[in-house]
């Protein structure tokens, strides 16, 4: 089984906590804070286990 998926169109941004340039896989709309991968891990919720 193989998958064909083009590569994802990445989106340069300034993280809104770090100030740090990244990149993301969406189009951020402006309206909302965006952050790189290291910011964004920290602000994320747990997830929990049952």
């Amino acid at each position: 089984m193989s998958y064909d998926r083009e590569p994802r169109e990445m989106h340069k941004i300034t993280c809104s906590e770090c100030g740090q340039e990244a990149e993301v896989p969406f189009k951020p709309d402006g309206e909302r804070p965006v952050y790189c991968q290291e910011c964004f891990s920290k602000k994320r919720k747990p997830r929990r286990r049952f």
